[in-house]
């Protein structure tokens, strides 16, 4: 038998392509549900994800998943409107126009700007394509040092510096720009005269996970069992899981980790030095839309750190005529004090923050909102990282026949993805087949 430890879209993924060679599986999820990050509240239509998500159109993995699972029609592409909030406006940067007229930059800024984007060189005064192709030439680089010298401070202060307070927050200094050419490439597919196009599932990824645990086969996924032990001597030998109903000691020929790497180094010593940021999220169940824009990164005084209209992407209709906003906010230590808010005193914190920046909000306009959190949603992806990723196959690190397919594998590099989640657990289950 393969042991998978983690129920979501990588351990799933994992065990679907080992069940289509004919391998026998068992997927033990610790939490009551299958998912991860991709876990799904109810509305009075569709499903909408506790943590939101979309696709790039450079994720081509997880659509082919989608097309082989019978879900290939139900991946739709629409354009995701950005708009940078700054001194009370919402200032709206997809089409060539819409950055043209954008006030914060100068004409040399935004040319900068631009040629980075499109991954031009112009250092010198002679263009150069190729600079930024060997993403791993800028693992030790310092981000900040990296933009004051490809673009402007211009571009570093009113542009990108806003951004890496949201996302990095107090750990910014410490990224490198190996993760914002990374970045630049991963969100390159943009039609100047209208936006970039992203990806949802009709229906919600919920829909995409459930074909997933159908092909899978239920009785082969088991919930509310988390694995506690695993015995290796030159190999794996056998895995022991706790459920509500008690102790069973499994034997395993492969265990596949597709967990966070704390999980690993639990169960095998492993130590991975990859350091992760927890984020708190919410959904609000609105009576009326709130802006204009999907997503809004906001460049001003805020408790959050965007905003992202989930109805100006896919229709109210969905979902019951439900507006549907997510407020989030990265945290870098579990001791900041947005952490250690409950549910009540961060929605009061959330709605007041919101009021701030539109005064004409009406709080009786919010007929829900949930929280989410989660200590571990995303590498930190600091100078060096890659020299941290843990590898598929840790025959050479621990023994043989254990793989990891977890957020700090090489897939989940330069950005972290649904794609990614599916590509690790192919890389592992490729790696058992062979």
């Amino acid at each position: 038998m393969i042991g998978v430890v983690g129920g979501g879209i990588a351990g799933l993924a994992a065990a679907y392509r080992l069940r289509e060679a004919g391998e026998e599986v068992r997927v033990f999820e610790a939490s009551d549900d299958v998912g991860g990050l991709a876990a799904t509240y109810d509305t009075r239509g569709d499903r909408i994800e506790k943590f939101y998500h979309h696709l790039s159109k450079n994720e081509t993995t997880i659509v082919e998943l989608a097309e082989e699972l019978g879900l290939g029609d139900a991946v739709e592409w629409r354009i995701g409107e950005n708009a940078y909030y700054v001194e009370g406006v919402e200032h709206p940067l997809d089409t060539a126009w819409e950055i043209a007229a954008y006030p914060y930059l100068s004409v040399y800024d935004k040319f900068r700007l631009a040629m980075l984007t499109k991954e031009i060189d112009v250092r010198g005064g002679i263009p150069t394509f190729d600079t930024y192709e060997d993403l791993e030439a800028f693992e030790h680089v310092p981000i900040k040092e990296f933009l004051l010298e490809h673009t402007t401070r211009g571009v570093y202060e009113y542009f990108f510096e806003p951004l890496l307070d949201a996302k990095f927050g107090s750990r910014k200094e410490d990224v490198s720009a190996a993760w914002l050419l990374g970045r630049i490439k991963f969100r390159s597919e943009r039609d100047l005269l209208r936006g970039e196009e992203l990806g949802y599932v009709e229906g919600g990824f919920g829909r995409l996970l459930d074909a997933l645990v159908d092909a899978v086969g239920t009785e082969h996924i088991e919930t509310e069992a988390r694995v506690t032990d695993l015995a290796f001597g030159d190999s794996v030998e056998s895995m022991t899981v706790e459920t509500p109903d008690g102790t069973t000691e499994y034997d395993v020929d492969d265990v596949v980790v597709a967990t966070m790497p704390n999980v690993l180094e639990a169960l095998t010593g492993y130590e991975c030095d990859v350091e992760f940021q927890g984020s708190v999220c919410a959904v609000v169940g609105m009576s009326e839309s709130l802006m204009d824009t999907y997503w809004l990164n906001i460049a001003d005084e805020a408790p959050f750190g965007a905003l992202i209209e989930h109805t100006n992407f896919v229709p109210p209709e969905r979902y019951g005529g439900e507006h549907l906003l997510y407020v989030a906010s990265y945290v870098q230590d579990t001791e900041e004090e947005l952490w250690r808010l409950d549910d009540d005193e961060v929605r009061e914190l959330w709605l007041d923050g919101i009021a701030d920046l539109y005064p004409d909000f009406d709080r009786s306009a919010v007929e829900w909102m949930e929280v989410a959190r989660n200590p571990r949603t995303a590498p930190i992806y600091s100078r060096g990282y890659l020299d941290r990723v843990v590898p598929y196959d840790l025959a050479a690190d621990v023994t043989d026949g254990l793989y990891y397919a977890g957020m700090a594998s090489r897939a989940q590099y330069p950005e972290r993805s649904l794609d990614g989640g599916v590509l690790a657990g192919y890389e592992c289950a490729d790696r058992i087949l062979e």
